[in-house]
């Protein structure tokens, strides 16, 4: 185990896609160097060093560098959520920054992801910076505006989009609209009731006299505000057309400057307990950002399960966050863990039930997939015991090859741990175990000390079976075949079984099959009557490799095979 509460950091090469050629070619050359140092060996010189430094690829890595990267530039992509305060620091006092991300978007582009979501980036007293005092700036802790700028011009140049978090359900109590609103109910006299022709802010919040669920009392006064979370996030009262205003300056603003769509927060609560007005919230504030960017990509969080998430896609909303998959106790969760009533199967029945539901309401719409976020647990903390490692890789396979845009939380694509209390799920990413590496980031102040299992960046990307290799594997693959988070998604319900999971997907015209072992035992199934030609992709959690011959899917424990 490695005890380390945070890790430190290391400058990271821009990775490249290895094509077959390319892997034979390094594995010639590693051959030679290592068949040179061996001669020196004889007068019992460098044998330890020409070991360690000899990389043998995997067979999942010599497969997939035979398909080329075939990124389409739309909204299906696989989205990297960056929590910018404990990822990278450029400035050397602890925080991370925008030109520290900056640095660090060869890294992203490496490990296949071609979005980023940041999470909030305004001004806010929070280290977390859910509760916004300005929405039109940028956070003093994490750069300036041309910070940002150059963000997003090095993203671009990436073909990376850029979301941004956008928090519209509350601001903070230190926010100069609530501050002013505040303050003129407390200058009333006893029994007057607020008029906005005197203070047009305290109809950008709900004020009353009455102490209901999820208001707290307004210091020095009988009246009380809406905040659902907690007194220092003040509810906006999004049916107001004042606010209504701000908000449409505010989308501009970050259009004009180049983001690529936004991240909504807590969408539920947009006007707490009515579910009508929320949704006319939710379409107006999509209509308004398509108006202006008709490709703009949003995506709401609506922590609930699939069939009153889906209701809000009547917004004409991209995406909704699909939490049932996410989390220990969700359907991914519960196959690995060997929870699930039908095994392997239960995951391809969930995904179809979820997309069937939603179909109810659009048939334009993107999935958004995602197994961890800020809010939860980490995910390598999930599995323990025996196969905790392989569970831990195929659980990101499960998510990242789901149809849709799929989501990756920083540091989950090496295992972090982290639960306990919020901070403690956002520690500072590992990028080595020198405290003092450059870029070194604290995280924040109350996280708990959390062992780690797995190592750190810097001893994973040398390793071909590590899990950071694995994940990168898995986004190639979906980076590879494009029907596999777009078009039709076929469920084989007939061949699958308690430890087998196949799907056909199908986009433009070519067809892919999935064949998902997340069981502890090894598989075999015919899939003669799909179709198949030969085996194009493979995933492999150990040394154990799949195959396909003859109609057969052979698949040791926790693998995945793709085959056309």
């Amino acid at each position: 185990m490695i005890n380390n509460k945070i890790g430190g950091h290391n400058m990271v090469g821009r990775a490249v896609n290895r094509l077959a050629g390319r892997l034979t070619a390094v594995a010639l050359t590693a051959a030679m160097a290592v068949s040179m140092l061996a001669g020196c060996a004889a007068g019992g010189k460098n044998t330890e060093t020409a070991a360690k430094k000899e990389y043998k690829p995997s067979a999942m890595e010599q497969m997939n560098a035979k398909n080329d990267p075939n990124v389409i530039q739309d909204n299906y992509r696989t989205c990297y959520e960056v929590f910018v305060y404990s990822f990278f620091d450029s400035d050397g006092d602890g925080i991370g920054d925008l030109k520290g991300l900056t640095e660090k978007l060869d890294y992203i582009e490496g490990l296949g992801c071609n979005e980023i979501w940041m999470m909030p980036i305004m001004p806010s007293p929070s280290y977390h910076k859910y509760d916004i005092t300005d929405y039109m700036n940028i956070d003093k802790q994490y750069g300036t505006l041309d910070d940002f700028d150059a963000l997003i011009t090095e993203c671009h140049k990436r073909n990376i989009n850029v979301i941004i978090d956008f928090v519209m359900n509350h601001t903070s109590n230190e926010h100069p609209w609530f501050k002013a609103a505040a303050d003129y109910i407390k200058s009333l006299p006893d029994g007057a009731e607020p008029d906005p022709s005197e203070c047009p802010y305290v109809d950008y919040y709900n004020f009353s006299k009455t102490n209901a669920g999820g208001y707290n009392q307004l210091p020095g006064t009988n009246w009380y505000y809406e905040s659902q979370f907690v007194d220092s996030m003040p509810d906006l009262n999004l049916q107001s057309e004042a606010v209504r205003g701000e908000i449409d300056k505010v989308t501009s603003f970050w259009l004009d400057r180049g983001v690529d769509g936004f991240r909504l927060d807590a969408v539920l609560y947009y006007n707490n307990n009515n579910q009508t007005e929320t949704i006319d919230d939710l379409t107006w504030l999509v209509n308004n950002v398509k108006s202006k960017k008709a490709d703009a990509y949003m995506v709401g969080e609506g922590w609930t399960t699939y069939r009153e998430y889906a209701k809000y896609y009547k917004s004409g909303i991209d995406s909704m966050f699909n939490f049932d998959f996410s989390q220990q106790d969700g359907y991914i969760g519960k196959v690995l863990n060997g929870t699930a009533n039908h095994g392997a199967s239960t995951y391809g029945n969930a995904i179809v039930d979820v997309e069937n539901e939603i179909k109810k309401y659009t048939d334009s719409y993107i999935d958004a997939p995602f197994y961890t976020n800020h809010d939860m647990g980490r995910s390598a903390g999930y599995y323990n015991g025996d196969n905790a490692e392989e569970k831990t890789k195929m659980a990101q396979a499960m998510n990242l090859l789901m149809p849709g845009n799929a989501f990756l939380y920083y540091g989950d694509e090496i295992g972090m741990r982290g639960a306990a209390n919020d901070e403690t799920k956002r520690l500072a990413m590992r990028w080595s175990g020198d405290s003092k590496a450059k870029g070194m980031c604290v995280g924040p102040q109350n996280a708990e000390e959390t062992e780690q299992t797995y190592d750190t960046l810097d001893k994973q990307m040398d390793d071909p079976y590590s899990i950071y290799n694995f994940v990168k594997q898995t986004i190639s693959i979906r980076n590879a075949f494009p029907e596999i988070a777009r078009g039709t998604n076929t469920f084989e319900k007939d061949l699958s079984n308690e430890n087998v999971c196949i799907f056909t997907r199908e986009y433009n015209g070519e067809k892919a099959v999935l064949v998902f072992n997340p069981s502890k035992d090894e598989a075999s199934v015919d899939v003669s009557s799909l179709g198949i030609n030969d085996a194009v992709a493979m995933l492999q959690t150990t040394k154990k490799a799949p195959s396909y011959k003859d109609g057969t899917a052979k698949l040791p424990a926790y693998s995945v095979l793709v085959l056309k």
